[in-house]
């Protein structure tokens, strides 16, 4: 069941997502069967906001709190803030799923 994944970076740990970018990256790639989108948060100028989202596909509510947990950026702690929210697929790529 797909739940979305909202990150709000510490305030200040700009060079902490940037440290650690690359491993975070590879645990992306590594989960890029879960994921239905991600990306991080930016600026109407481009620049980061510092903070992410990710649209995932797993089996429970504990199965989304794990996943974030073990991304790179959780053990860093870079997060201030994550909530998790249950989601109804209605559109993807333009498909219609109800």
């Amino acid at each position: 069941m797909p739940y979305i994944i909202e990150t709000w970076d510490k305030p200040g740990h700009a060079q902490v997502r940037q440290q650690h970018r690359p491993a975070h990256l590879e645990f992306l790639d590594r989960h890029k069967h879960l994921l239905l989108s991600c990306g991080a948060k930016l600026n109407d100028d481009g620049s980061d906001a510092g903070g992410g989202l990710y649209v995932v596909d797993v089996d429970s509510r504990e199965a989304a709190e794990r996943l974030i947990a073990a991304d790179p950026f959780s053990a860093a702690d870079l997060f201030a803030r994550v909530t998790i929210t249950r989601w109804r697929k209605a559109y993807v790529d333009g498909r219609c799923y109800l």
